[in-house]
């Protein structure tokens, strides 16, 4: 996992500022999410996904999307559920 402790400059009063453009710094943001929104071993549906990562920031989906693709989440292909993978 990369380190997390970098992402606190992306954060104004516990909201994220932007979502970073470069990848690299993306990538931090996404795992400082996955560790503190999602637990292992827990489904989660797409509601409970979309109302953590509104705590965040209001472009949840756009969040989501980048959870999955990057594997930190995955989801069956009916999207039924959503499981913390890393």
């Amino acid at each position: 996992m990369s380190d997390t402790s970098g992402v606190a400059s992306l954060f104004s009063h516990g909201r994220l500022t932007a979502i970073p453009r470069k990848a690299a710094r993306r990538e931090q943001l996404l795992d400082h999410l996955t560790l503190t929104l999602f637990e292992t071993g827990h489904d989660y549906t797409e509601r409970e996904v979309n109302d953590a990562l509104l705590t965040v920031h209001d472009d949840f989906s756009a969040l989501r999307r980048y959870l999955v693709e990057s594997g930190r989440l995955a989801r069956p292909k009916d999207g039924s559920s959503y499981r913390r993978v890393r």
